[in-house]
Order: C-alpha cells, then structure tokens, then sequence
C-alpha cells in the first residue's frame, strides 16, 4: 500500500479535481497543478464525467439493463448505477477498477445491494474479468449490456493493443449492446501538450491518441450517428444548434458509442 501513496493514482486525482476528498497528498499535489497551473484544466474531469453519466442514461433508455463500468473511479456525487436504476429500479451493475484504494471505496459505498458489485481487476485481462464469479452472476451476455470505458484506454499503452481489448467484448455481447469509451485526444496548443506531458509523466503509461486513433479502438464496431465529439458536446444539452467556442482542455477529452449490430 506504502507504494501505491508514493505515486498519484489515476482514479484519485480525478476525484480530487472533482472535489473528491479520498486521497493522498501526491495526489492532490498533482490535482492542484492541474487547478492552479493549467486553470481550467479542470474541465477534462469533469466535461468527462457528465458525458459518462449522459452515455449510461442513453444506455438505459435504449432498454439496457446491465452495465459493466471498466475503470469507474472513486465513488462521486452522482453515480452510474443511480443513473440507470432512475430508469430500470433493479438493474445489475458491475463497477471494476485495479486500484485496491478504489475498490475498497467502492465496496463500502457502490456496493447497496446484490444487484451491484465492485470488481478489482484489470480491463487488459478482460477475460479474467468476464470469467469472474460476479460478472457470470450478475450480467446475462446472451442479453444486452453496456460497457464503459470512460478514459480507460488513454492508460493503455499501444502495446498494449486497446483495440484488442474493446473487441475481445465486441464478440461476446449480444445484438443491441453499447460500448461507449472516452480518450484524451492529441493536441496541438502548447496547453495541450503541457497536460498530456503531466499526465503520461505522473502516470508513468498510457497516450493520447488522434480521433482515428480513437475510433479504431472501437474495433469492428462502427460509431453510432453522433461520432467521436469532444465530451462537452457529446449528447449534452447543447449538441444541436449553435455551439460556443471549445476552450483547448473542452477539445483534449472525447467520447463515443458504438452499438452492436
């Protein structure tokens, strides 16, 4: 555990940027640069964590009933399974992250019923995850599921092969099933490259990838009508019409979904 407070973790500086207040001192260390030095940066968690919540609101609404959440993070003010349950009261959620800190939290406080389970495990292994006692206990995949994957990919490295990992659940889900991932997306501005410079440094893996580089992570599954957009914009309230300027961290996080076919 000792070694895990002498680096920041992923799921815990976003949380504090959040206005988590589950973590360590490196991590608010790294939490205030990102307020203090990049102001503004901010908005990468949060324009992140709308669109989240938005992605499994729609998933819900298109009859979904089960949810895996790959790398969900501390638990925030208003989360996943509250979402969904708004719509279907006793559907089944699996939140899975590696981080034993997030887990432990998660248990204590995602964990209300049997119908939710709190997973520590790897996305990179997603067999083990699908083969684990909970997952076979709560999720049906001869049913609908939705997966997310919010920013979960941007920490896996290219070796790694992301792609593989998002289309080993391609095959298995059933028809009318949703994946939705975010990423952080490669910038040009001297803002962006300072962010993805922290980030990967902090981190010590992951990439930010092009927006073809994002959508090949999708496998063979194709991006439903409202594409790879910017998360801000992603199904938010103001997604048609007129749209206001993007600032440069508004433009750094993207999300799309993909149903199977």
């Amino acid at each position: 555990m000792r070694a895990r407070q002498s680096r920041p973790s992923v799921a815990r500086v976003y949380s504090y940027v959040l206005g988590g207040r589950d973590n360590y001192g490196v991590d608010k260390d790294l939490g205030d640069y990102f307020i203090e030095d990049l102001p503004g940066s901010e908005k990468l968690a949060i324009t992140n964590r709308d669109a989240v919540l938005r992605a499994a609101k729609a998933m819900a609404d298109a009859g979904i009933r089960q949810i895996i959440d790959m790398g969900c993070g501390l638990p925030a003010a208003v989360n996943v399974h509250e979402v969904v349950r708004q719509v279907y009261p006793e559907a089944h959620i699996v939140y899975v992250d590696d981080d034993p800190f997030v887990v432990a939290h998660g248990r204590a406080l995602l964990a209300v019923d049997n119908g939710i389970a709190v997973l520590e495990a790897d996305v990179r292994d997603p067999a083990g995850i699908e083969n684990n006692a909970e997952v076979q206990r709560l999720i049906n995949f001869d049913e609908p599921v939705g997966l997310l994957f919010a920013m979960t990919l941007s920490f896996v490295n290219d070796e790694e092969n992301p792609t593989s990992v998002v289309q080993y659940w391609a095959d298995r889900i059933a028809s009318g099933s949703r994946i939705y991932l975010s990423h952080f997306r490669t910038g040009t501005s001297r803002e962006a490259m300072a962010t993805a410079s922290k980030i990967l440094e902090a981190f010590g893996r992951g990439r930010f990838r092009t927006d073809d580089e994002i959508r090949a992570c999708f496998g063979t599954l194709a991006l439903d009508e409202d594409d790879l957009r910017p998360c801000v914009q992603w199904r938010g309230e103001d997604a048609e019409g007129d749209q206001p300027e993007l600032t440069v961290w508004e433009q750094l996080v993207v999300g799309g979904m993909a149903r199977k076919p």
